[in-house]
C-alpha cells in the first residue's frame, strides 16, 4: 500500500491519521544497515532541508497536519513510505515529492515505526483560572 498525503488529510482526527500511517515494526530493525551513510548524506543536502522546510510550512509545523498539535521541540519530517538505499540511489519521487511527506514530532514518528500508541503524546488537561495544580484532579 502506498500512503499518500492526500489520503492522509482525508482522515479528520490525529487517531485515524496515526492508523493511517503506522508500520508496526520491530525495536532496533535496520532499514539501511552499512549503506546509512547513504540517508545520512541525503538528509544533510540543502535539497533536503529546502524540501524540509517546505513541508513545515505546507503542515504550519503540526503533528501530523493536525491545526492545533504545533510541534513544540524539533520537527521530523516523516517518509509515509518507508525509503530504501535504492529510492536515494536512484533518486525514487518516494524520495523527494511531497506526497510522501509528513511533519511529525519524535514521539510520533517513533510511535509510528513501531506501531506502538503509548509513545503518543497526549493531550494537556485543559487549564482554568486559579488553576494551579491540574495534575492533582
Amino acid at each position: 500500500m502506498i500512503r499518500t498525503y492526500e489520503e492522509l488529510v482525508r482522515f479528520p482526527t490525529f487517531e485515524e491519521r496515526f492508523g493511517y500511517l503506522k508500520l508496526n515494526g520491530v525495536v532496533g530493525e535496520e532499514t539501511f544497515g552499512y549503506d546509512r551513510i547513504l540517508n545520512q548524506q541525503f538528509y544533510n543536502s540543502y535539497e533536503w532541508r529546502e524540501l524540509r522546510d517546505r513541508i513545515i510550512l505546507r503542515d504550519n509545523g503540526c503533528d501530523l497536519g493536525i491545526a492545533g498539535r504545533e510541534i513544540g521541540g524539533k520537527i521530523y519530517i516523516h517518509h509515509m513510505n518507508p525509503i530504501t538505499a535504492r529510492d536515494i540511489c536512484e533518486r525514487s519521487r518516494m524520495l523527494t515529492a511531497p506526497e510522501y511527506l509528513i511533519c511529525v514530532s519524535f514521539e510520533t514518528h517513533n510511535a509510528i515505526h513501531y506501531g506502538d500508541e503509548n509513545l503518543l503524546i497526549t493531550e494537556c488537561a485543559e487549564r482554568t483560572k486559579n488553576d494551579t495544580c491540574p495534575w492533582k484532579k
